[in-house]
């Protein structure tokens, strides 16, 4: 069998996608599967040991018209493959279109509010289950589609392989020595996501009575100064690597880390797949469809607030970012000692 996935992006959603690819392959262990990814997040899925190819999407360099023939050789190319079944994750109009495009035997869909009710999508799709009901969370919401083709849904799987040679790499570049790591993600695609750096680094200062404990905080290039005003707080103890690492040598930073201290942001999902704890700082954004998954009891979220969650970009509360504000670093450390 012959099996195409097209969930394109961001980080987080092709993170909660994976389950489904590792229970087609448990179930179809002879099945050639490819994905349908943004060439932005091609590293996290190259080499994967249950891949067979990669469908590079250029999003934003297929915008301009004299790069549109390749869009059509990409089309071309997932059509010789002749699918036998394509799954469309992404669930929005241009997925949908590209899904139909591939011109599998089956073409299985969601039907969501979120995925496949949005554009329009549904009306490309073969097949699509009973809709998630609201609060359902990504994961869940994707590995609905199995039942519908008789694989069976558990948790005995391996969500991300380590990949030892990396693993190594991390080990030899830092010297990590033998103390506890705690991971801090202070970064976050929106601002308003962001709980205050200063809140941060207040955590660092708290970690007196536990000598042997160290920080490292991981982001994007663009988020460095916050790592840096984190790292002001307790040089001794913290390692600034916003900016630093490739995708993997972050995620094997995680694996190895005993906690994870985050906004919700992309990499808070990757914690949650390699089943590391997860404190999670939650403000605009509802942690029951989006939140680390099996950990919701580790959210911290002030919904005592009457607009939260919003689900806005920017914070039009008379208090400005009141919901993050009111997270305080004692709640904070309270929850990762209950966890350590």
């Amino acid at each position: 069998m012959k099996i195409l996935i097209l969930k394109p992006s961001s980080l987080g959603d092709v993170i909660h996608a994976l389950p489904v690819l590792r229970l087609l392959k448990q179930h179809y262990p002879k099945s050639e599967i490819h994905w349908w990814l943004d060439v932005n997040l091609k590293p996290l899925l190259e080499g994967d040991p249950d891949l067979a190819g990669i469908f590079p999407f250029h999003r934003k360099r297929w915008i301009a018209p004299h790069h549109w023939a390749e869009i059509g050789s990409s089309i071309h190319a997932m059509r010789a493959e002749r699918f036998d079944l394509a799954i469309d994750l992404q669930g929005l109009a241009r997925s949908g279109l590209f899904a139909w495009l591939a011109n599998a035997d089956l073409l299985v869909g969601l039907d969501n509010l979120r995925e496949g009710g949005r554009e329009g999508a549904r009306g490309f799709y073969d097949l699509t289950p009973p809709r998630s009901p609201d609060g359902t969370h990504a994961v869940d919401r994707y590995l609905s589609v199995l039942p519908l083709l008789k694989v069976p849904v558990h948790q005995n799987f391996e969500w991300l392989p380590k990949r030892p040679a990396i693993a190594d790499q991390v080990q030899e570049k830092w010297n990590l020595g033998t103390g506890p790591w705690i991971a801090l993600l202070p970064g976050a695609r929106w601002d308003n996501k962001r709980w205050p750096a200063e809140n941060f680094a207040a955590l660092t200062r708290s970690m007196a009575e536990n000598p042997e404990a160290r920080f490292v905080i991981l982001g994007s290039a663009d988020e460095r100064a916050l790592g840096e005003t984190i790292a002001a707080a307790n040089l001794a103890r913290c390692l600034n690597l916003s900016g630093q690492t490739t995708l993997w040598e972050m995620i094997e930073w995680i694996r190895l880390s005993r906690v994870m201290i985050t906004n919700d942001t992309g990499p808070m999902h990757i914690a949650a797949a390699l089943r590391k704890p997860v404190v999670a700082l939650f403000g605009p954004t509802d942690p029951a469809s989006t939140g680390p998954y099996g950990q919701l009891k580790n959210v911290i979220q002030m919904t005592d607030l009457p607009c939260v969650p919003c689900m806005k970009g920017h914070c039009t509360w008379r208090e400005p970012l009141a919901c993050l504000h009111q997270i305080k670093p004692s709640m904070v450390w309270q929850k990762v000692g209950e966890i350590i």
